[in-house]
């Protein structure tokens, strides 16, 4: 209260301006949700809970032994083995309960569909009026690939791969026992085929393709283990009863696409989770915030748009994600919209605003373009990634053109002082410190990709006859200055992969600043004169020509 009110006094006296500056904050909820490790346990127990509740359900305890209580506890030590298995070979998703939480609350919840399966099955009359009947559309109405799908398109190859086996394990403890073998094989192979279908997927509509696979992949199955019968066998079953069946099991894997497709941005938006569809969706240029680049800072966009390349194609050298780079690359300087013309690619050398500035107050300029960019993407509504990047890309690195010229002046105040032209005090203090950005420095591969690629970028501009050698030595000097400032640290980039970076920045660079042919210059006048097909000679020589 007592802040809005002195806001407003200083607003009055013009010495303070009504705008605030939009905070990258997250709710109260999703940081319990990622840092509470009494949440973690929750999740864990819960999930637990809930498979001892689906086994309990069911009357097919005597699987394991005599009773629903020894198949609980088998289910017991499967988990504990899961848990195991999560926590040493997924340690990322481990340590985030967001993902912790997807992670198992979709093999839960594809555990669940097979007791619903089984519902109803029992419950529609038609299906259950053999046993056989009943097993066989039991079989075929399972949706084998939804967990895996779901999983591979949001978190990746690995953790759909761990899904698909522990899901069609702990299905085997509520399906019946005449089922158990074939629902085990069909859950492995159909939840495989839905992981390599989709892994890196670009398009939505490709999800459908996968659901067809899918459902291909099972109508195989099935056929193959007589829940479907073959020709030889099909006079005891009306054709008709036979179509539903293999109806039934291509709609299943075409409908679990749907779903999957369908609940993607709400889970995306739920779990801060950007899947490559999202970043294709991104990477349409005519984005408002681009597109004002264009206008306002064309310098800034052609920048932008050399540094997504670099980046992109650095990124698929290290398997770091290409498409996340180029698009938090587009976005990474909007900052720069706020003032375009004190940014070196918009000022027109005849006019530079920094001549009529101190060199701290150039680089407070300068520094502003990170905060005035996380402000314009939170406005705009854009992704946490990019936020990051746009924090992050110049770490704590210090802006050494004008911390040069600081310490310049400040040693020209110093000899104006032993001359006695000037006073002690009028000396400027010169700290590095406030040369440098506030940070934070990168904080995963793409940001270090990005950051190294905007560096790269801009020094190369300074570049005159570029050659191989001199973009090599360039990028060596660069990447191993931010990594000798420390910018590297927190990223799990290796020496290995910085040396990947390296090659593919040199050959991406040479690419683009190879130099033309140097063309012939043109004839001089009187040269032009003696060939023109005015003159005498020339006449002379194209009558000749004619007249053979």
């Amino acid at each position: 209260m007592l802040r809005s009110l002195k806001r407003l006094q200083l607003q009055r006296r013009g010495l303070a301006t009504s705008r605030r500056r939009r905070k990258q904050g997250e709710s109260e909820f999703r940081q319990l949700l990622e840092q509470n490790p009494f949440l973690k346990a929750l999740i864990f127990l819960g999930f637990y809970a809930g498979l001892v509740g689906l086994i309990y359900s069911t009357d097919v305890g005597h699987v394991y032994g005599q009773d629903a209580l020894k198949a609980s506890v088998v289910g017991g030590l499967i988990f504990i083995a899961s848990f195991v298995q999560f926590y040493a070979n997924h340690p990322i998703s481990f340590a985030h309960n967001g993902r912790s939480l997807l992670m198992y609350g979709a093999v839960l919840l594809q555990v669940s569909l097979v007791r619903l399966c089984g519902i109803v099955v029992d419950l529609l009359p038609a299906l259950s009026q053999t046993p056989d009947t009943s097993r066989h559309f039991l079989f075929l109405l399972i949706p084998y690939a939804l967990a895996p799908m779901a999983l591979s398109v949001l978190l990746g190859r690995r953790q759909a791969i761990f899904a698909t086996i522990f899901s069609a394990i702990f299905g085997c403890l509520i399906i019946e026992q005449s089922l158990l073998f074939d629902f085990l094989i069909g859950s492995l192979l159909a939840g495989v085929v839905a992981v390599y279908a989709t892994h890196d997927l670009r398009k939505r509509g490709c999800l459908m393709r996968a659901g067809c696979y899918v459902g291909l992949v099972s109508l195989v199955l099935a056929l193959m283990l007589g829940h479907i019968p073959f020709a030889a066998d099909i006079s005891a079953m009306s054709p008709r009863t036979v179509g539903v069946q293999i109806l039934t099991v291509l709609l299943v894997g075409i409908i679990t696409a749907g779903i999957v497709g369908g609940f993607l941005p709400m889970l995306e938006t739920l779990f801060g989770i950007t899947t490559n569809i999202t970043w294709l969706e991104l990477a349409d240029l005519n984005h408002k915030l681009l597109k004002r680049m264009t206008i306002e800072a064309p310098g800034t966009y052609h920048h932008s748009l050399v540094v997504a390349r670099l980046a992109e194609s650095a990124a698929e050298r290290v398997g770091a994600s290409a498409i996340q780079c180029q698009v938090c690359s587009y976005f990474h300087d909007i900052g720069k919209l706020i003032k375009p013309g004190y940014f070196i690619e918009n000022i027109n050398p005849e006019d530079n605003p920094h001549d009529d500035l101190s060199p701290s107050m150039s680089v407070l300029v300068i520094h502003s373009h990170v905060k005035e960019g996380v402000d314009l993407a939170l406005k705009h509504k854009l992704k946490m990634p990019i936020i990051d990047v746009i924090q992050e890309h110049h770490g704590t690195s210090l802006v050494y053109y004008f911390y040069r010229r600081a310490l310049d002046k400040q040693e020209a105040v110093r000899k104006l002082v032993e001359e006695g032209k000037a006073r002690e005090e009028d000396i400027p203090e010169v700290n590095e410190e406030d040369f440098r950005y506030p940070g934070p420095i990168p904080q995963t591969k793409e940001s270090a990709i990005i950051s190294l690629a905007d560096s790269v970028e801009s020094a190369s501009r300074s570049l005159d006859k570029p050659t191989h050698s001199k973009i090599e030595q360039l990028v060596e000097t660069m990447v191993s200055m931010r990594m000798k400032d420390g910018q590297l640290d927190d990223c799990d980039l290796t020496m290995r992969e910085l040396a990947q970076i390296k090659e593919s920045f040199t050959k991406t660079l040479i690419s683009m600043l190879h130099t033309r042919i140097a063309y012939p210059k043109a004839a001089k006048k009187s040269d032009a004169d003696e060939t023109s097909p005015t003159n005498g000679n020339s006449s002379k020589r194209l009558r000749v020509i004619d007249a053979a």
